[in-house]
């Protein structure tokens, strides 16, 4: 089986080395990729986020799966057209990516669905912000209703920073979504669908503020653990049932079938687990991790999705123990970040890149934000996480910066979910 790869993050270099160890894949490309995953794949040119382009490009290079990594192709409908090319692909069409596309859409399919999530409210002009933030609070969400990779949030007790970030999405032409706060630590549960059938893979925690402590503004995610040892042992079944099973159902029942992997994002709160957002496509960094204890042979998963087969496949076979990645990110991220400086220490294992380059002398050098992700694994989080900072501290980039308390209170047992 030829597999073809679409994006250049660190979800993409954790999915490019877990496909190439399943022994149905004979040939693997990336496209467009990164200095990572050069050396694992093919790499390829194009624009990811154009349908016409990446569907060409498929064709030329005969791929049997194509599979897409990031949001803004799958919003953008790369995955109708690569079907419509007669080829497999993983990742959902266009209506049914908006659930991560438009956060008003994804509401209204809970709502009809009976999921539970958040109330909230859709702004739209500026007049009558002030009168819907006094129906919140005292801790207000306010959320960008479209993508933002993972930025266009901020939770705050302080109404007048919430009212200076709503009016800086509606400033910029996007609606603006009010939420009620949800107690509870947060948790990210992946599940393959492929319309009807849904199999969920190990449950995640993700580390969205830039700082220690969660101090600083939210970023696209700067470490991740799993397994959730402090989760209650039904967490799993409870979501798929209550949560992705009647949503993937609705989109179903609305023409906007789901075929991929859905993300829920949940809060697990007092009342019970709840949904914070969906996503149409793999989480980064959670997928580093998720991914590095998955023993299934990963290509033919993906196909089985693809092609409509997930109810024919064996469970999934996961390791026992833990794994922890930890994000290094440029000096400047979450803002403009410092680009061009030299990474040493880039091509250990456990390394994935993310904003990475080749440049022409062979020196790999920083492209981007959050540069790269770190992989640490054991047989619990106390000994992933010493893996993964040992290896954090063999890398070197001039002004990078990473938080060093990912999955600490979890390895310390000082996480619990609130009781009702």
């Amino acid at each position: 089986m030829r597999v073809l790869v679409i994006g250049s993050g660190a979800r993409e270099h954790a999915l490019v080395l877990a496909v190439a160890e399943d022994p149905s894949v004979t040939a693997l490309a990336c496209a467009p990729g990164n200095a990572g995953t050069s050396s694992v794949a093919e790499q390829l040119g194009v624009d990811a986020a154009d349908p016409e382009s990446v569907s060409a490009l498929a064709k030329q290079w005969q791929a049997d799966l194509v599979v897409v990594g990031p949001e803004v192709p799958l919003v953008a409908g790369v995955a109708d057209a690569v079907r419509k090319a007669g080829i497999a692909c993983f990742g959902p069409s266009a209506s049914a990516a908006r659930i991560e596309g438009s956060k008003a859409f994804a509401k209204d399919v809970m709502a009809v669905a009976k999921v539970p999530t958040a109330h909230c409210e859709v702004v739209d002009n500026p007049a009558r912000l002030d009168a819907a933030l006094g129906r919140f609070g005292p801790t207000w969400v306010v959320k960008d209703d479209g993508l933002a990779a993972g930025k266009g949030v901020v939770v705050t007790t302080d109404v007048d920073v919430a009212r200076k970030h709503a009016l800086m999405l509606l400033d910029g032409g996007h609606p603006v979504l009010l939420e009620s706060f949800l107690d509870g630590p947060e948790a990210s549960l992946f599940c393959f669908v492929d319309g009807r059938t849904v199999v969920p893979l190990l449950p995640a925690q993700d580390f969205k503020r830039v700082g220690d402590g969660d101090a600083g503004p939210n970023t696209g995610g700067m470490g991740a653990y799993a397994p959730l040892p402090w989760a209650p042992k039904d967490l799993v079944d409870d979501v798929v049932e209550r949560i992705v099973q009647p949503v993937v159902d609705e989109l179903d029942d609305r023409g906007a079938t789901f075929s991929g992997l859905l993300y829920a994002g949940l809060a697990l709160t007092s009342e019970g687990p709840q949904v914070i957002e969906f996503n149409c496509r793999f989480g980064d960094p959670e997928t580093q991790v998720v991914l590095a204890l998955l023993r299934s042979p990963l290509g033919k998963v993906l196909h089985a999705t693809a092609t409509g087969e997930l109810a024919d496949l064996p469970p999934l076979d996961w390791d026992s123990g833990a794994a922890v990645t930890v994000v290094l990110a440029a000096d400047g991220y979450p803002g403009k970040p410092r680009t061009g400086d030299v990474i040493t220490g880039g091509e250990i294992e456990g390394v994935l890149h993310a904003g990475t380059r080749r440049r022409d002398d062979g020196a790999v050098v920083s492209s981007g934000g959050r540069v790269l992700s770190v992989v640490g694994t054991g047989k619990n989080l106390k000994a992933a996480r010493k893996d993964a900072y040992a290896t954090v501290e063999k890398v070197h980039l001039a002004g990078s910066h990473h938080r060093t308390d990912i999955a600490l209170l979890a390895a310390k047992g000082e996480i619990a979910t609130p009781v009702s």
